[in-house]
């Protein structure tokens, strides 16, 4: 992919989180990697959404060096950076603050996975990191924002579980690219809303039973997935 068609990706990434009313003003940011240059493009930071052009967006090299671009990268710039070098799978990371995903994470809580819907887009809870230490926010809050992210996941496939709940913090979703890392942040926000009213209607609700859950999974994303139609 030329870079020029991964900033208009990216920048349409972006605007679909506006689109889909899951970001306020400029409460989020979207980034993909070309990953044959090793170079992200990633939204500036503080510009809203209805002044953002593919134009406006920055391009990083794995390190962080500004490559293109006159504004400054995200603030966030540094985890999508950690999650990028270790996880070689992913094409696209996403942030957000949307707000029933961000509650789940203020209250320290994973999302257990009470039901299909959940199923069909996170293989088991959604997790949640631990929270930074005094030293971490101190050396590099959004670097070792990714780091907690990274020990969470631990061994396993980034693309079986693309989201994340930062302890007092808030969403990370990512994917094969830009698109599908939004995707994911909307499931994420959506999969949170039901699982909040789950829990106010029966406060000891079971998860759905493994069974059920893998059934689910396998059918939309398994090596012999079935679900949709397919591709001639």
């Amino acid at each position: 992919m030329k870079l020029k068609e991964l900033r208009e990706q990216v920048c349409e990434a972006n605007l679909e989180l506006d689109r889909r009313k899951i970001v306020i003003h400029t409460w989020g940011n979207v980034s993909g990697i070309d990953r044959d240059k090793g170079l992200i493009v990633i939204k500036p930071s503080g510009v809203s959404y209805d002044k953002l052009t593919a134009d406006k967006l920055v391009v990083v090299d794995l390190a962080g060096k500004v490559i293109e671009g006159d504004l400054n990268p995200s603030t966030d710039t540094k985890t999508h950076l950690v999650l990028y070098r270790a996880f070689p799978t992913i094409g696209g990371v996403t942030h957000t603050h949307s707000p029933y995903a961000v509650a789940w994470a203020q209250a320290r809580r994973e999302i257990p996975c009470f039901g299909t819907t959940h199923a069909d887009y996170c293989n088991g809870p959604v997790p949640l990191t631990e929270p930074l230490t005094p030293e971490q926010v101190a050396a590099d809050y959004e670097g070792g924002t990714g780091e907690q992210i990274v020990k969470r996941l631990g061994n396993e496939d980034p693309l079986s579980k693309p989201m994340v709940l930062v302890a007092g913090h808030g969403p990370f979703t990512w994917g094969k690219n830009a698109t599908d890392s939004v995707l994911n942040a909307v499931f994420l926000e959506e999969i949170a809303r039901i699982a909040t009213t789950t829990v106010m209607l029966a406060p000891a609700a079971a998860p759905v039973e493994d069974y059920v859950l893998n059934y689910h999974y396998q059918r939309k994303h398994g090596p012999g997935a079935w679900y949709g139609q397919k591709k001639s």
